[in-house]
């Protein structure tokens, strides 16, 4: 396996002012950072939790396909939903993204600022030639 780093990125990619790539790819790994619920300017974009969880999905796609995988190829996933309350409908969503066999996966709730309601990073490999 190469060692090498790669930051993969596209016009597509959100892009942030903020210190971090959205990907790093690592021989046949890929560590995507938070994608939230933003445009390709990085600006936030409010919606209701479903529209948020959507938009955030999407862009982890976009950074995944910039990276050479897709999402049937994450193996963990981090989950920060805002509103407890939430959980049960992210449950619902996560099993239309990411249909059984599940990746490894973590969420963490009560933890993002009031401007989201939620956010998702992941470890993927890359898709086999």
């Amino acid at each position: 396996m190469s060692t090498s780093l790669h930051y993969p990125r596209n016009p597509d990619t959100p892009v942030t002012d903020r210190p971090f790539s959205p990907a790093v790819r690592v021989g046949d790994l890929i560590f995507v950072s938070g994608q939230a619920s933003v445009d390709a300017t990085g600006k936030i974009i409010p919606d209701t939790f479903e529209g948020e969880f959507r938009r955030s999905v999407e862009n982890l796609r976009k950074v995944l396909e910039t990276a050479g995988s897709d999402l049937r190829h994450v193996v963990q996933t981090r989950n920060y939903v805002r509103d407890p309350a939430h959980v049960a409908r992210y449950n619902e969503l996560y099993r239309e993204v990411f249909p059984a066999p599940y990746p490894a996966r973590t969420t963490i709730t009560n933890c993002l600022p009031t401007t989201l309601h939620y956010e998702i990073e992941c470890v993927a490999v890359v898709k086999p030639a």
